[in-house]
């Protein structure tokens, strides 16, 4: 077994092979936290970048190859506009200020959802980050930013019948590895382990196609006060778990 170090006092030991590869995060309960300390709504949306970096130096030191963040879903367009412009204020910020330690750290952004309703100025900083850390080939941090899973889905079936129209492929020929393939997440693995803060039980329209597997984690801290110890937690509970991916427990 290996062993790492951290900063928190959770013990952890699971070996490599039993660590999921692949984890997408529902961070929920930013304005909840906030409401419960008598703050703003927005603190609870700064404190939760501040999880984000804490939460991806974590997957990065345990050897996670990608993590997935639903930063912005696309119905996420209903709140208040004045909470709506600190996001993209915050969501700007961030891009600035965590894009050297992405540097430093090896760390690859890939940013997945529609551009559209996103602020120029906005699109202009996610462009330098996504630029500079193209080459990196640590830890993925994938950002699901004005993400819907449905949307994703049609967009697929848009470019294949796209194709199709034009010959380019045969309607025969679509199977999952095709649709995978014209997914936002083409090239990415399916998440091995979905976790939820907040303790919501439900999806959100959240990469419906890749969490057909993945193993669910519920938690019912809200996500500003998720940090290493909550992660390593859920890491561990996942390495207990048996995945038969539809077939029967082996003796």
């Amino acid at each position: 077994m290996s062993s790492i170090e951290t900063n928190s006092e959770l013990a952890f030991d699971v070996p490599p092979e039993k660590r999921p590869r692949h984890i997408a995060i529902i961070m929920d309960g930013n304005g909840r936290w906030a409401q419960q300390q008598s703050l703003p709504r927005v603190r609870g949306h700064q404190q939760g970048a501040h999880q984000v970096r804490v939460v991806t130096e974590t997957c990065s030191k345990i050897g996670v190859e990608q993590l997935t963040l639903y930063c912005l879903s696309s119905e996420n367009w209903k709140r208040p506009q004045e909470e709506l412009e600190f996001l993209m204020l915050l969501l700007t910020q961030y891009m600035i200020d965590e894009r050297q330690t992405m540097i430093d750290n090896n760390i690859r952004l890939k940013i997945i959802g529609s551009r559209d309703r996103i602020p120029a100025d906005v699109q202009k900083e996610m462009d330098k980050s996504l630029e500079l850390t193209a080459n990196n080939t640590g830890c993925c941090l994938c950002l699901a930013i004005n993400y819907g899973g449905r949307a994703e889905i049609v967009d697929a079936v848009k470019q294949i019948s796209a194709k199709v129209k034009a010959n380019e492929i045969d309607s025969d020929a679509i199977d999952e590895r095709m649709v995978s393939e014209h997914l936002y997440t083409a090239g990415m693995s399916d998440p091995d382990l979905l976790i939820r803060t907040a303790g919501e039980m439900r999806i959100s329209n959240y990469l419906l196609w890749q969490i057909s597997y993945s193993e669910m984690w519920i938690t019912q801290k809200c996500w500003p006060e998720f940090g290493e110890a909550e992660l390593l937690h859920a890491v561990e509970d996942f390495s207990k778990r048996k995945r038969k991916f539809g077939g029967l427990d082996k003796a």
